[in-house]
């Protein structure tokens, strides 16, 4: 049995109008790379650096289904996803 935690995440910029999914070992890292830049030419390019959705689990394999469930969904379905548990849609860097 793995002790490790994957995620699943939906970033945005400050406008909430870019939405990146990805997935994740160990995501406070993963998000500080996207905050600095780092990684991501499209999460850099858009100025994605908002948490606003994640998920967690310790399946890999069930978290990368999960990613691709997500990204192959429309954009109302990612928003419907995020305003189902952060219908504010707050930064959620704090929290994890």
């Amino acid at each position: 049995m793995s002790s490790k935690e994957y995620a699943v995440y939906i970033m945005t910029n400050a406008h909430n109008r870019v939405l990146y999914t990805g997935v994740t070992n160990n995501l406070k890292r993963r998000v500080y790379e996207h905050r600095e830049g780092i990684g991501s030419i499209f999460a850099r390019r858009y100025n994605v650096v908002k948490l606003v959705y994640f998920e967690s689990g310790d399946n890999i394999q069930a978290a990368i289904l999960r990613e691709k469930q997500i990204k192959a969904g429309s954009r109302q379905k990612k928003i419907d996803l995020i305003n189902s548990l952060n219908p504010e849609w707050e930064d959620l860097y704090d929290q994890i």
